[in-house]
């Protein structure tokens, strides 16, 4: 069973638009030019649609189903509008509980893969008016787990920046010094990263523009540790020597092509192992949390790191202040409270009784 999550990860992104009927292909199309959806979440969408596509296709053939290899083979073209127009809450019900049992995806996988078929049927019903009928309409989503983000520490970033210039042997050590330390300093997404052309960096390397989710333009500021790592980048990406100077990406991959997100995702994973950090299990995304963690502890202001991250809504940032545990443990400790202990105080010893009763002395003076 635990084949079939490994069969997903590693077909993540080999997907195409021509494996889909016509109205799904007009979907993307619409999530794509009219939405504004970057091509990386048009194919999280497709992917997901495919596998409840397969499954509402072999659903009665358990095989099938338990096969990780024969479901990947289950062509999803005769998903159809009139195919979809028989698709039944019960069946999106079914295919939830096969997505927990069978594939053992988590509540977060499970919530992503309902989102998708909520959104096709939402277009098929709302925009377009190809059916009266919204079988996902009132499906609650499955409850995620609220986990705190994984970040490399201070300490760990920096023992990973220092494993990559270290790397003698690697011909692109100054290239993947620069991703790294882009990374760790401005949060970006690897999509965003990989999308970053040469003209999109200031003349002055003070600042870059970026393209984040829903093709929406940010610019990002660099300090002087991006800037001294963006310089050596760009003295060798720009040497005629390479011959790719006409080339309009920022980073290029070994073959000389822009870098992808898996050529990235490769690279990270390497050096995070020898950096002795890859039983954390890491993921690229983990670096973003990473330099959103520091600077949030660095003191910076909340709705400044929102528009750094570029974050929708500051609800999403927020997430970063529930990770700030050592400076807690620092604030309680600095409480000038702090080293008042209990002590538990020992009875003390009865007074000795007075030898005349309280009457007054014999000189005349009250009794002591």
């Amino acid at each position: 069973m635990c084949g079939i999550r490994k069969e997903e990860q590693t077909v993540r992104h080999e997907i195409e638009v021509s494996e889909f009927s016509a109205v799904i292909q007009e979907f993307a199309a619409y999530k794509s030019a009219i939405q504004g959806c970057s091509q990386r979440t048009v194919e999280e969408y497709l992917l997901d649609l495919r596998t409840f596509f397969r499954y509402l296709l072999c659903r009665e053939d358990a095989e099938v189903l338990n096969d990780p290899e024969r479901f990947a083979t289950v062509s999803v073209l005769p998903v159809d509008l009139e195919y979809l127009r028989t698709v039944t809450a019960d069946q999106i019900y079914a295919f939830l509980i096969y997505a927990d049992s069978v594939r053992e995806n988590r509540s977060s996988a499970k919530a992503r893969k309902l989102s998708s078929i909520k959104a096709l049927f939402k277009y098929l019903v709302n925009k377009r008016g190809y059916l009266t009928v919204n079988p996902a309409a009132n499906i609650d989503s499955p409850k995620k787990k609220k986990a705190l983000p994984k970040y490399l520490t201070l300490e760990e970033s920096v023992t990973l920046l220092e494993t990559v210039a270290a790397d003698r042997d690697s011909p692109h050590r100054v290239r993947d010094y620069a991703i790294l330390t882009l990374f760790l300093n401005c949060g970006m997404r690897v999509g965003e990263l990989v999308s970053i052309n040469l003209q999109d960096i200031d003349p002055q390397l003070r600042s870059l523009r970026v393209v984040g989710k829903g093709n929406k333009e940010r610019v990002i500021y660099l300090n002087d540790a991006c800037v001294a790592a963006l310089t050596a980048h760009l003295a060798e990406r720009l040497d005629p020597a390479n011959g790719k100077v006409t080339d309009r990406a920022l980073f290029l991959s070994n073959r000389g092509t822009r870098f992808s997100d898996k050529g990235v995702q490769h690279m990270v994973y390497k050096y995070l192992a020898a950096a002795g950090l890859g039983a954390r299990r890491l993921s690229v995304h983990k670096l973003r949390h990473t330099a959103a963690t520091l600077m949030y502890q660095g003191g910076v202001d909340m709705l400044a790191l929102k528009e750094i991250l570029g974050h929708e809504n500051v609800s999403t940032t927020q997430i970063y202040t529930h990770i700030n545990r050592e400076q807690l443990k620092k604030a309680v400790a600095a409480s000038p409270l702090a080293t008042q202990k209990y002590v538990e105080q020992k009875p003390s010893a009865p007074d000795a009784p007075d030898s005349d009763d309280g009457e007054d002395s014999p000189d005349g003076s009250e009794s002591r």
